[in-house]
């Protein structure tokens, strides 16, 4: 039981003195950051989508 509570009272800590927390402009722009990547791998997917399908679709109309 000690060592549990050692864990916890040393993460808490850790988390007061030793993190780094980022500062809002920084958390905005990171955001945004990861909103378009995510826009943007969604997009390319769709595309990925569409072509394998449209291609599979030719494929089958010639069997």
């Amino acid at each position: 039981m000690n060592k549990i509570t050692t864990y916890f009272r040393e993460s808490y800590k850790e988390l007061l003195e030793k993190v780094t927390w980022p500062t809002w402009p920084q958390l905005q722009q990171a955001t945004v950051i990861v909103l378009v990547a995510t826009i943007l791998i969604t997009f390319i997917v769709w595309i990925m989508d569409t072509v394998s399908s449209a291609v599979l679709h030719l494929i089958y109309s010639f069997l």
